[in-house]
């Protein structure tokens, strides 16, 4: 999912630090317009890197390939339509982290189209803005409790198995690791990584 070389660690601290502030950004964003300000309260509505990092998280996210931001705390019985609240927040994080990816890849080729681009250090930046947002969007998308997925997930199923599923979260971070650490995770990320960067470059090929 990641690389961990010290090079790569110093080139990719600010794409890690963008794709986790734009994710949780977005979470807050979203809810505050489907009408829970619970977020806003909490200080939340900001693109301050402060306000959305754990250190430990982030840190935990360099030495084992896990991490994690400070969540966004949302009550859904303040959105106007729970269930459509509940959904477009989940959907908003890894929505946002490909917005910000397919921007980030728009504005690297344009400076590579102006010359500005040749350089290994700044190829290497905004390459790593690239990845690290699909990435994050990818595994967000996971349906795992409590990742954004499993939001969408709940709602696909009956009651009953929708409840046992919300209980999974009590062995998330044991699933997580075995995700992380087997070649599960390569076999979703490879394909979902292909898929995304394939329509990336299909818009913008008329363009570069």
């Amino acid at each position: 999912m990641f690389d961990f070389s010290w090079q790569s660690i110093v080139a990719g601290l600010p794409g890690l630090i963008i794709a986790l502030v734009i994710h949780e950004y977005a979470h807050a964003r979203v809810a505050v317009a489907m009408g829970d300000f619970t977020p806003k309260m909490m200080g939340r509505l900001t693109l301050n890197p402060r306000a959305h990092i754990d250190p430990i998280g982030l840190l935990m996210l360099f030495l084992v390939r896990f991490g994690w931001a400070k969540p966004v705390m949302i009550n859904p019985r303040n959105f106007k339509d729970p269930k459509k609240g509940d959904i477009l927040v989940s959907l908003a994080g890894p929505g946002a982290n490909l917005l910000t990816a397919f921007a980030a890849l728009v504005v690297w080729l344009l400076l590579i189209k102006l010359g500005y681009g040749q350089s290994t250090g700044v190829s290497m930046v905004f390459q790593l803005i690239v990845i690290y947002n699909i990435n994050f969007a990818i595994f967000n998308m996971i349906p795992l409790p409590p990742l954004d997925g499993s939001h969408i997930l709940k709602y696909l199923l009956p009651s009953d198995l929708a409840y046992k599923f919300v209980q999974l979260e009590r062995y998330s971070f044991l699933i997580l690791i075995v995700l992380i650490w087997t070649p599960i995770l390569h076999i979703i990320f490879v394909p979902a990584q292909r898929i995304i960067w394939d329509i990336f470059i299909a818009v913008l090929s008329p363009f570069f």
